[in-house]
């Protein structure tokens, strides 16, 4: 092989890892709206939930008042990932609501083992047209919860439904999958042994 031919080989391999470099560099910026998309088509909601994230938040469907006219079904699901050692459930499993109208239902936990656990529910509506018109003003799926061994609690969940639902929805599921979180480790300075 003569110098030439080497050193054009040398350039289509840096040219073709430049292109892939940059290829790689787009797509990490492509992935995030990549993977809202996949979340809206799916009627999957990521960790990060978009609401109005505390009871004190204003809410602009006050602002329309509540819709006595309407019903809409709203069935509660749980389900628990089987490396974690709860029980978790609805209180209730249905409830006819109207849209603008705050209102609060319970799942209940159980921890079976002895030990402490920590688990975080992840939330998700469908059909996923409905997302963004389950409006959750507090909700045990904002933080971690930890249950002491044996603990039993009722968490609650205040919701209200957006008068702006679309018309042809008339009813709606919110499923809770509930993981099992690690502790985070805790790292000691050394200069403080």
């Amino acid at each position: 092989m003569s110098d030439a031919d080497l050193t054009q080989k040398k350039r289509r391999t840096v040219w073709w890892l430049s292109f892939l470099v940059l290829g790689m560099f787009g797509f990490g910026f492509a992935l995030v709206p990549l993977y809202d998309l996949l979340c809206q088509v799916t009627g999957i909601q990521s960790v990060n939930i978009r609401s109005t994230g505390s009871a004190n938040a204003p809410y602009a469907a006050n602002l329309k008042g509540v819709n006595e006219s309407r019903f809409i079904t709203i069935k509660f699901d749980a389900s628990v990932h089987p490396n974690l050692p709860w029980e978790f459930a609805p209180v209730v499993r249905n409830l006819r609501v109207n849209p603008g109208k705050q209102y609060q239902v319970n799942f209940s936990a159980h921890n079976r083992s002895s030990s402490e656990v920590t688990g975080q529910a992840i939330p998700s509506v469908a059909p996923w047209q409905a997302t963004g018109h389950l409006n959750k003003l507090e909700c045990f799926c904002f933080n971690q919860q930890t249950l002491a061994g044996g603990e039993s609690v009722e968490m609650p969940l205040r919701f209200m439904i957006s008068p702006d639902l679309p018309k042809e929805i008339s009813s709606l599921t919110l499923s809770y999958s509930l993981m099992k979180m690690e502790k985070p480790v805790v790292v000691q300075d050394k200069a403080k042994g």
